[in-house]
C-alpha cells in the first residue's frame, strides 16, 4: 500500500514556481529582495498547485510517543514527562500551543504510541512505546509502514478540512535517541558526531547514550539504502507518523514546513523514499544538536532561521509561519510598479528552478 502512495508524487510545477516570481518581480522593491522568503513563496505555490498563494489556515501535528530506549538511561526523564507534555498540549498551554495562537494555527496532539494513554487525544497508537532497540527492533517492519500510512492519512484529513500549510512536531522522551541513531547509518557518519545531549545529559549520560546507539546499530544492522528498515530497527513512533506527513504533503499538495532535528531525520527517511518529496518541504530553522547541519546539508536545504532553537513540539517550524504571512501579505497588497508608474527591475540572476 505504501508504494502505491508513493507511486502518486510528482515533482511540483516549475510553471507556477515561475509564475509566482514573476509576480514577486513586478512588485515596487528590488527583485528578490525578500530573499529566501520569495523562493519560500514560489515553492508554496508551486507545491499546492496555486498562484495566488493561499496560507490563512495553518496547523501543525505534533506525534506523541515513547521510546524503549529510555531502559538505557539515555534521557534524564521517564516516560511520565512524555504524558505530561501530551496533557499539556491537549490543555493549550505547552510552547508550541502558545506560540501557534500567536499566529492563529492550529495545533493537534496525536497518541501514535505512548506508554499511557491520555483521553481526549487522536488516537492513533501502533503501540505503548517502542522496544528498547538496544536489545531488540524498535518495531516490526509493518508497524513503520503503518505508521507512515497514518501520517499520509492525517495529512489527507488536514487538506479536507481546508489546511494550506502544515508543520510537523512531536513530543517524545528519548526521540533524540533515536533519531541519532538513524542519522548516523543514513548520513554514515559516527554516533558520537551526531549525537548530542539532548534535554540536557552529563557527560557519562551522553556515552551511555552512544554506547546505547552503538550497541543497537551493531545488533541489528540496519540498512542504509532501506530508510523503512531503519526506521523500524532503531527509531521510533513519532517519526514514521512524521515520514507519512511529509509524504502525505507531496501526495496532496500541501506544504509541510519541517521543524528542527527530529523532524529533518524524518524528512532525510522521506526524501530517501522519494526524492520528489522535498519540493514539498519548507525548511524552518537548524537544530542546535550536533547532526543540525549535516542533516541540512545531506538535504540540500538552508533554513532562515538560526536561533539554535532545540525545544521540539514543532516550535521550529511554527516560528516560521509569521514571515511567511508576512511574506504573502507582500505578495498580496504591496503596490507594482505598474501602480506607481515606474519601470520595473530586471531580473538578471538565474531562476531558482532553471
Amino acid at each position: 500500500m505504501l508504494q502505491k502512495w508513493i507511486s502518486y508524487i510528482e515533482p511540483t510545477s516549475k510553471s507556477i514556481y515561475l509564475e509566482c516570481q514573476k509576480h514577486l518581480d513586478g512588485i515596487a522593491k528590488p527583485v528578490g529582495s525578500l530573499g529566501k522568503l520569495e523562493a519560500y513563496l514560489c515553492q508554496i505555490g508551486a507545491a499546492s498547485e496555486n498562484p495566488t498563494i493561499q496560507i490563512d489556515k495553518k496547523c501543525v501535528l505534533v506525534f506523541c510517543a515513547d521510546n524503549g530506549i529510555l531502559a538505557q538511561g539515555v534521557a534524564q526523564s521517564t516516560h511520565e514527562v512524555t504524558t505530561a507534555i501530551a496533557k499539556s498540549l491537549l490543555a493549550g498551554t505547552a510552547s508550541v500551543n502558545v506560540m501557534a495562537n500567536s499566529c492563529g494555527a492550529q495545533v493537534f496532539p496525536i497518541d501514535i504510541g505512548m506508554i499511557e494513554q491520555v483521553d481526549g487525544m487522536c488516537d492513533c497508537r501502533l503501540g505503548s512505546g517502542t522496544g528498547d532497540f538496544s536489545m531488540q527492533p524498535a518495531m516490526t517492519r509493518e508497524q513503520a509502514e503503518q505508521g507512515i500510512c497514518i501520517g499520509i492519512e492525517l495529512v489527507k484529513q488536514r487538506k479536507q478540512e481546508g489546511y494550506q500549510l502544515i508543520a510537523t512536531g512531536e513530543a517524545g522522551i528519548g526521540n533524540t535517541t533515536t533519531s541519532s541513531a538513524i542519522a548516523s547509518v543514513l548520513l554514515g557518519q559516527p554516533v558520537e558526531i551526531v549525537t548530542g545531549r539532548g534535554s540536557g545529559l552529563t557527560d557519562k549520560g551522553l556515552l551511555r547514550k552512544q554506547q546505547a546507539i552503538i550497541r543497537g546499530i551493531k545488533r541489528h544492522s540496519p540498512n542504509p539504502r532501506d530508510p523503512i528498515d531503519v526506521l523500524a530497527k532503531v527509531g521510533g513512533f513519532d517519526l514514521v507518523g512524521m515520514v507519512g506527513t511529509f509524504l502525505g504533503g507531496a501526495i496532496y499538495h500541501i506544504p509541510v514546513v519541517m521543524d528542527g532535528f527530529i523532524s529533518a531525520v524524518a524528512a532525510l527517511c522521506a526524501v530517501r523514499l522519494c526524492p520528489d518529496v522535498k519540493d514539498y518541504i519548507l525548511p524552518s530553522h537548524i537544530s542546535a544538536e550536533p547532526a543540525g547541519k549535516l542533516l541540512m546539508d545531506a538535504l540540500g536545504f538552508s533554513p532562515i532561521l538560526h536561533g539554535d532553537m532545540r525545544l521540539g513540539e514543532g516550535t521550529g517550524a511554527v516560528a516560521l509561519f509569521p514571515l511567511l504571512d508576512m511574506a504573502a501579505s507582500v505578495y498580496h497588497h504591496a503596490a507594482t510598479f505598474g501602480d506607481i508608474k515606474v519601470e520595473a527591475y530586471e531580473r538578471w540572476e538565474t531562476s531558482a528552478l532553471s
